[in-house]
């Protein structure tokens, strides 16, 4: 595939490309994963992985019995949109190609009564998980296979294929910049773009705006039965969950609010002008939420500044570090392991919480996935929005919800997957180099055996692992990383926070249009970028729910003393009055990234 050649613009592309002028397909949707370490194939070129010894490693089901509990802990200090925001991060940033988890999959590697289809009969890509006898959940079902399918790999499509070990393709920009909302492409965007005063595309239902249906509901909200509302966006996995579909559709509406009043304030800026600047303002609000008052909760601030991914910045410095040598792929040891230990945060029920916040009801999570429609069932959305700003988020633990450990997707069954099972299942089918080189790789020291992984891990936990793995050496990294103790000030073990922090950095540092560098073509002025700063995911729910009144300051910590919930309009508000232009201009070219040259100078 030939690279794309670039024009200098003042605005992103959707797919990524020409962030990186000099290296154009960097970041670029539908490109490979990066990678810390070499992968660890079984066969050495693509194959899942196996231990030291060549023989297949312990079985993912009963790993997630045996190691992962599923206690019911909550959070003592962190509210459950702190995990949603995590789940728009992630969709943001990575999808594996091929396929994904948010919904059945096309091919089938067990039948739809969970028994296994023989393997000559099989796809070749599936890699199904296989149920171990007397399960606790799934043996009452006669269940003997969860389906599992790998991702496709740059030999599976031959035009990106260079000698080597398969890499696995991500289908989504590497760049925090709501590709899930905007979509990954020209063309995904047109479906969903509204083509007049710079808005996105919405339904109007009940006074509110809602995302677009989408065109393929049987397929998409596989749960829901027919005329049930099902939804579009620039990212198919949207109606996965409700929190999920309710974030997507508030970062919508927040693009469309900032849309009307550029329009008010430049009524000389055509829809394409408008489309672009409310996009740019509105990523510029999401990379500020996510680096400063979201990712300090999980990396902790001061490991944060010490890898400079912040800056302890006044109001109007700009952070001029982009750097063309800095790749900002997405790693897969942060997108196949680090990051989906985040999973244990899940919470399976969500709570409908009133305005003076008194819970009046919950939500069975696993009969709402893929069935969005709850969301606009009478006061849910806002109902919902407050529960999740209100209930705990699940404890950052070894335990995993029994919503996602045996209901998950599961439609009208009785039961449905293990989402813990499927992690270590993907950590192999990517082939990850072992618990054991990453924690070498992030410096600590290798351990040499079982005893030694005692440094940050539990011996009761080294015990059940030694039950299950031949070798210390075998340990897989989505699991070691799982069962770390945590860093003090953050939520991961040093292995895990060493790959987490790795990302960040580069995916700030690697974006030439982040927000905060002060470049005269693509930058913000100081004024502007003061204003971007007061941007909070308190500011976003309270201007983008129904009608949400109140809201905590810090709405991913739990109300308290100190956080207090108050009227909307106590909270610190971006003055979009900042974005007047004086000057109309004529677009130089009929593209999507029109330039308006004098802007930000």
């Amino acid at each position: 595939m030939a690279p794309p050649t670039c024009e200098n613009s003042v605005y992103r592309t959707m797919d990524g490309s020409c962030n990186h002028l000099d290296n154009p397909a960097l970041g670029v949707a539908n490109s490979r994963y990066g990678r810390l370490l070499a992968p660890k194939y079984g066969d050495g070129i693509s194959s899942p992985t196996r231990t030291l010894t060549g023989d297949d490693l312990p079985n993912a089901r009963l790993i997630s019995l045996v190691v992962f509990g599923e206690m019911d802990v909550p959070d003592p200090q962190f509210t459950l949109i702190n995990m949603q925001w995590g789940q728009i991060m992630t969709h943001d940033m990575s999808m594996q190609a091929g396929g994904t988890q948010a919904r059945k999959h096309p091919t089938r590697c067990c039948t739809d009564d969970g028994r296994l289809i023989a393997s000559n009969e099989a796809p070749t890509t599936c890699y199904p998980i296989i149920v171990p006898p007397n399960d606790p959940a799934y043996s009452q079902v006669g269940t003997e296979c969860l389906d599992f399918v790998r991702t496709l790999t740059d030999r599976d499509i031959k035009c990106l294929y260079e000698q080597g070990p398969a890499e696995q393709l991500t289908a989504v920009t590497s760049y925090a910049d709501l590709s899930l909302v905007y979509g990954n492409s020209i063309q995904q965007n047109s479906e969903i773009r509204a083509f007049q005063g710079g808005r996105m595309s919405v339904d109007q239902r009940n006074g509110a705006e809602y995302l677009p249906p989408s065109r393929n509901a049987s397929i998409d909200c596989d749960a829901a039965p027919p005329g049930e509302v099902c939804y579009q966006a620039g990212d198919i996995r949207v109606n996965q969950n409700p929190g999920l579909a309710i974030l997507h559709t508030i970062l919508l509406r927040e693009h469309n609010r900032i849309a009307d009043v550029l329009a008010k304030l430049n009524p000389h800026y055509n829809d394409r002008t408008l489309f672009q600047e409310a996009r740019k303002i509105n990523i510029a609000q999401y990379q500020h939420i996510s680096y400063y008052e979201w990712l300090p909760i999980f990396l902790g601030s001061e490991n944060m500044l010490k890898n400079k991914l912040i800056y302890k910045t006044s109001t109007k410095n700009f952070i001029n570090d982009f750097d063309s040598a800095i790749d900002p792929s997405v790693l897969n040891e942060h997108a196949t392991a680090a990051f989906r230990y985040f999973h244990s945060q899940i919470e399976g029920r969500l709570d409908l919480v009133s305005e003076l916040r008194s819970v009046l009801g919950s939500l069975r999570l696993s009969d709402w996935m893929n069935r969005p429609s709850i969301i606009e069932v009478g006061d849910n959305f806002d109902s919902l929005t407050r529960g999740h700003s209100t209930q705990p988020e699940e404890l950052t633990d070894i335990n995993f919800d029994r919503e996602i450990k045996h209901f998950l997707l599961r439609r009208n069954m009785p039961f449905g997957s293990d989402l813990r099972a499927i992690d270590i299942q993907r950590n192999r089918d990517h082939g990850l180099a072992s618990y054991n080189d990453l924690r070498e790789f992030c410096g600590v020291k290798r351990a040499n055996r079982w005893e030694d992984y005692s440094d940050l891990i539990e011996l009761d936990v080294i015990e059940k692992m030694k039950t299950l793995y031949a070798s210390h050496e075998d340990v897989d990294l989505t699991v070691g990383g799982a069962v770390e103790a945590h860093v003090a000030g953050a939520l991961a073990g040093p292995t895990f926070l060493c790959i987490l922090t790795e990302q960040f950095y580069r995916t700030r540092v690697g974006d030439r249009f982040w927000y905060e560098n002060g470049d005269s073509l693509t930058g913000f002025t100081e004024e502007q970028l003061s204003e971007i700063r007061k941007a909070s995911i308190a500011r976003l729910l309270c201007d983008n729910g129904n009608q949400i009144a109140s809201m905590q300051p810090q709405a991913f910590i739990l109300v308290s003393k100190s956080n207090p919930v108050m009227p909307c309009a106590d909270i610190p508000q971006v003055d979009l009055t900042k974005w007047i232009d004086q000057k109309p201009f004529e677009p130089t070219s009929d593209t999507l990234n029109a330039i308006p040259y004098h802007y930000g100078k």
